[in-house]
């Protein structure tokens, strides 16, 4: 069965419509028309939208669970909390709202402000003011530099005369937003990237949400992906369970799991792409939740609070999460990546070092239970969100080329909403209407646009 653009769209909306029944986890099967490998949001949008059209998929995953970053926790603390990503963004255009409401989820609005504490008190109004300031020159310089001819790292077009606030503003346009100091992150890179200033929230989990729209997917978990052979015509995956044949696979992993040879591949995937990927290395971000019965900190719900800092030892807290006792103590850059390297122990001691510097000793012996993530340490994943260094932006475009009759996606190969749920969604959708062309399962000619074959390895470096 061939279709036409039209048609395959009012599939896919009948898909979204279907009844949410349990995931259709079964042995490996040994063929399929397309695979996906990973059960992230890329690997749930791509096989959503194969099933649309009428084509065998199968989503092979290498942890236990599905959701890759995007899990919620449900039995640490007596409340749900998220792990790894906890915003959707853009409720206007982003499809992943509609399809949370259909699925019978709460989705509302994230706090759009942050507070800024300056020691053991609020900024003032004026204080405030000043580093709003800071913020829109610094991020003003950044965009101004990223319109020149070569790319170069965010830290170095900063203005010099940020003075107090120079160490809040790099934390919250680098190691805040994309996991790295801004002395490792593209001007242009960042420059590029979408606005995300309307949050929105799950309430049940953007983890919860990942997997209930994965709920009818064909699904193997605890099936890593060990050796992909490719070639023009067709694809056999390898794993510990057996050989999956397709006419085509969908990758959706991270980039340092791309780059470490996990997933062998035969024969090797282009050194262009391994390049680009290797620019689009991920940054380290994690969450060190406490457990403060009676809120002792005096803040609101979903409160987001900042410190003015002069060092990268410094954190974002969200606090009251969802109107709960839970508070995030969120770590990120080249601090948050030593911190997590020494295990939960040390992350949960400096969480509670932070709170005393920032509310008193008092509040901090408030902490009855604490957990922390250290996605770092995450076999199948290795990190938090991509971030390209200086020099490498182009890289998330040569990402997306098909490589042969493989598809590469993941919020690394969106160029503007890279670090998000949403630009991983969008990846999936895009990976798997790629592929469905390639097989003849969809009849809508894309603009031309460059490949990667056995046969065209001659593409220009970025």
């Amino acid at each position: 069965m061939t279709i036409t653009r039209r048609s395959f769209l009012s599939a896919s909306a009948a898909v979204a419509a279907m009844p949410v029944l349990g995931a259709k986890a079964a042995p490996l099967p040994r063929e399929a028309d397309i695979v996906v490998i990973g059960a992230g949001a890329a690997g749930v949008a791509a096989a959503r939208r194969v099933m649309a059209a009428n084509r065998k998929v199968v989503i092979v995953e290498a942890a236990s669970q599905i959701g890759g970053r995007c899990i919620t926790d449900g039995t640490t603390f007596d409340v749900p909390f998220d792990r790894g990503a906890r915003w959707m963004h853009n409720p206007d255009t982003n499809p992943m709202i509609r399809l949370a409401r259909s699925a019978g989820l709460d989705v509302s609005p994230a706090p759009s402000g942050q507070k800024m504490r300056i020691g053991r008190r609020n900024a003032r109004a004026g204080e405030t003011e000043e580093y709003l300031a800071a913020l829109v020159r610094a991020n003003r310089a950044i965009d101004e530099a990223a319109r020149g001819k070569l790319d170069t790292s965010c830290a170095s077009v900063l203005p010099k005369d940020l003075g107090d606030w120079a160490g809040a503003a790099e934390f919250v346009l680098g190691a805040s937003f994309a996991g790295k100091d801004l002395k490792e992150l593209s001007a242009i890179d960042k420059a590029r990237a979408q606005d995300r200033n309307a949050p929105i929230a799950c309430r049940q989990g953007l983890g919860t949400l990942i997997a209930r729209l994965g709920e009818q997917a064909p699904l193997v978990l605890s099936t890593p992906a060990s050796r992909i052979v490719w070639s023009n015509r067709d694809v056999s995956v390898e794993t510990q369970a057996g050989k999956i044949a397709a006419r085509a696979a969908i990758i959706t992993v991270s980039t340092n799991v791309l780059t470490s040879g996990a997933i062998k591949f035969a024969p090797d995937i282009p050194k262009r792409t391994l390049d680009a990927a290797s620019k689009l290395g991920l940054g380290s971000y994690d969450h060190i939740v406490l457990q403060l019965p009676g809120n002792p900190l005096g803040l609101s719900r979903d409160d987001i609070l900042i410190e003015q800092s002069n060092s990268t030892r410094t954190a974002l807290m969200f606090a009251n999460i969802g109107g709960s006792s839970l508070c995030s103590i969120d770590v990120g850059g080249s601090f948050g990546r030593d911190l997590s390297g020494q295990g939960e122990k040390a992350m949960a001691a400096f969480a509670k070092e932070w709170i005393t510097k920032l509310f008193g000793s008092e509040a901090a012996a408030t902490v009855q239970k604490t957990a922390a993530t250290r996605w770092n340490a995450s076999p199948y994943v290795m990190g938090a969100m991509s971030a390209a260094s200086p020099g490498g932006q182009l890289s998330r475009k040569v990402l997306a080329e098909p490589i042969g009759n493989m598809f590469l996606a993941g919020e690394a190969t969106h160029e503007t909403l890279w670090g998000t749920v949403d630009g991983a969604w969008e990846s999936g959708e895009r990976a798997a209407d790629a592929a469905l062309r390639k097989i003849g399962a969809l009849k809508d000619e894309p603009a031309d646009v460059p490949t990667q074959s056995m046969k065209k390895r001659r593409a220009p470096r970025p």
